[in-house]
């Protein structure tokens, strides 16, 4: 599961159309209608705001917008939208690792968005999110395949 702090407006339409399902199902999982994922590390962030509905239903909102923008045809009933504005924080040192994992994900099965996006030297982050100095996020799995990102 990988949901993004970086603005989904980066993400090739593969990594877009996993990023609203992965989404929701970590929405599910906050929901307890599932007892797969319960303990995934990238639900933190939600939890941690004590409010994780509305602030998943909210990050849902960004992903809708910018798939619509696109003109994919994504399911708004699976947001619940009164939701209470929540803002949460990710640290620069995360921003740095998403960056630097998506252009391998990119380079691997979009190259031209991977021409585009490779001498961006800052990223917009999801507008749910205030950035705020800092390491790679606590909850972060670094594993083989991106330990070299750090």
């Amino acid at each position: 599961m990988r949901i993004w702090s970086l603005h989904p407006k980066y993400l090739d339409p593969k990594g877009l159309v996993a990023l609203w399902r992965e989404t929701l199902l970590a929405k599910q999982v906050l929901e307890g209608k599932t007892k797969g994922y319960r303990m995934h590390p990238q639900l933190e962030r939600f939890k941690r705001t004590g409010r994780s509905l509305d602030s998943i239903n909210r990050y849902l909102t960004i992903v809708f917008q910018d798939a619509v923008d696109r003109g994919y045809h994504f399911n708004r009933d699976k947001i619940n939208w009164k939701f209470q504005p929540v803002k949460m924080t990710v640290t620069t040192g995360q921003l740095e690792f998403e960056k630097k994992h998506l252009l391998a994900k990119l380079k691997a099965r979009d190259i031209k968005k991977y021409e585009e996006l490779k001498d961006n030297r800052i990223f917009d982050v999801n507008p749910v999110f205030d950035i705020v100095d800092g390491d790679i996020e606590s909850w972060e799995k670094i594993n083989a395949t991106n330990k070299h990102k750090r």
